[in-house]
């Protein structure tokens, strides 16, 4: 009895002290959030970002207060029509082939024919083929995958989603599909703070910030999203304390119900 009222005491106190954290977070970032209201106009709005890291209590769509991400092909490009990859099998008497993947998103090889690749990125490739080898022709296949050439364009989403990655960018696509590509928000995701990164036709990096709440009520428009457009979720700073808080570590050692919550 002595045990359960102790943890049910450090279990209050520990909540207390969650609450005026995130009280005392809140207060600090007042100024951040009440800007956010009052520059509601500015909302989808495109203007420089000069990349100059976030100082404290900056409002996160003022230019100065942005980190600008750095585009390029990564690992994670997935693969999509009409691009050119370069495959080695060791297995197979070294070989090596240049194929396109066509409309249907499928390349041929032989022995096992058609594969479907579209979507994968090239370590995906490697095990898909590799597997399909393995079926019945090669013991333990070595499968290599570069990709040459991309046909198509590609638009990268970042931040606070479930599937952060390089997209091939098919046909006319709008800010909420490219979510939707990348599996949507994360569990701490901010969906009134996702920033979209564009160089214009000068050459210089521009951002806008949407409210996606917004734009799923109807309340703002879809924005078009265009070859080699940077997607970038932010994540909301309550969640993110809570999470990381040493005290959500305290309140599981006391809550004797944490472990079937993990």
């Amino acid at each position: 009895m002595l045990t359960v009222l102790c943890r049910a005491f450090l279990l209050a106190v520990t909540l207390g002290f969650c609450a005026l954290g995130l009280a005392q977070t809140a207060q600090g970032s007042g100024a951040v959030a009440f800007t956010t209201q009052a520059d509601d106009t500015r909302n989808g709005v495109f203007r420089p970002a000069d990349g100059a890291l976030p100082g404290a209590g900056a409002d996160p769509r003022s230019p100065s207060a942005l980190a600008v991400p750095q585009t390029g092909v990564r690992k994670d490009y997935r693969v999509g029509p009409n691009d050119l990859i370069d495959i080695e099998i060791l297995d197979l008497n070294n070989f090596k082939r240049t194929v396109r993947v066509n409309a249907a998103g499928a390349i041929s090889l032989p022995l096992i024919g058609a594969a479907n690749v579209a979507g994968m990125t090239a370590q995906q490739i490697e095990a898909h083929l590799a597997a399909k080898y393995a079926e019945k022709y090669l013991q333990d296949p070595q499968v290599s995958v570069f990709i040459k050439e991309f046909t198509t364009e590609r638009i990268s989403i970042d931040g606070a989603v479930a599937k952060p990655g390089i997209y091939p960018l098919t046909g006319q696509i709008t800010l909420l599909r490219a979510l939707a590509l990348a599996g949507g928000f994360g569990p701490i995701a901010n969906s009134s703070e996702v920033m979209l990164f564009r160089v214009d036709d000068k050459g210089q990096r521009q951002v806008a910030v949407f409210d996606v709440d917004k734009i799923r009520s109807g309340k703002d428009d879809d924005p078009a999203i265009k070859g080699d457009d940077l997607i970038v979720v932010q994540r909301d700073a309550n969640r993110r304390l809570l999470k990381d808080s040493i005290f959500r570590d305290i309140l599981d050692s006391v809550n004797p119900f944490s472990i079937f919550a993990r």
